[in-house]
């Protein structure tokens, strides 16, 4: 069984945010795999499928980012999920917007939900693409641009980084997360 999370905030207020990039990546791969993400369990809404043999689960917690920690951890539990088939879905404001990187464990970065998830499952030993975001020039206008208004030139180059996130995840199924670094970190 593989755990694919794409991490963002629930409501609809947050929905075009760059901090909800990992769910942009789960609803992509849902339509074209043509799947629905509507069930829900454990704190977030889910779906179960096969792909190229494999049971694979897309999930997107419904917690908030600080706690999706509860949702994933919840999900592996039950499961029985082995750490090596996860793969954790977000953005990076250490990446310039539209850029990928593929890891195959390390720290949170700074960033909350990796926080929450790093210490609900006791380990950080789980694969994670990230999706850059930039920084604002400004630090104090950090919360702003994670959260706020994105302009539509930037969902452009945004949406770019969506797309090569999703052929990760794809790539990550199918030959894991050693051959999915090689050839997306690049």
């Amino acid at each position: 069984m593989y755990l694919i999370v794409g991490l963002g905030n629930p409501e609809s207020d947050y929905d075009k945010t760059r901090h909800n990039m990992g769910f942009h990546v789960i609803n992509s791969l849902a339509k074209e795999f043509e799947i629905e993400i509507n069930r829900n369990k454990f704190k977030g809404l889910f779906e179960k499928f096969i792909f190229e043999n494999k049971n694979v689960i897309f999930v997107k917690p419904q917690t908030f980012m600080n706690l999706s920690g509860e949702c994933v951890k919840a999900f592996v539990d039950y499961y029985k999920i082995d750490l090596e088939n996860i793969c954790i879905v977000y953005d990076d404001i250490d990446l310039e917007p539209g850029q990928i990187r593929v890891r195959k464990k390390g720290g949170s970065g700074g960033h909350n939900g990796m926080k929450s998830i790093i210490e609900n499952l006791g380990s950080q030993d789980f694969a994670r693409i990230r999706i850059g975001i930039g920084r604002p020039k400004d630090s104090s206008e950090l919360i702003e641009h994670v959260i706020g208004f994105v302009p539509e030139d930037e969902l452009v180059v945004l949406e770019s980084g969506v797309d090569r996130a999703k052929e990760a995840v794809k790539e990550f199924l199918r030959n894991g997360i050693d051959v999915t670094m090689n050839k997306f970190n690049v």
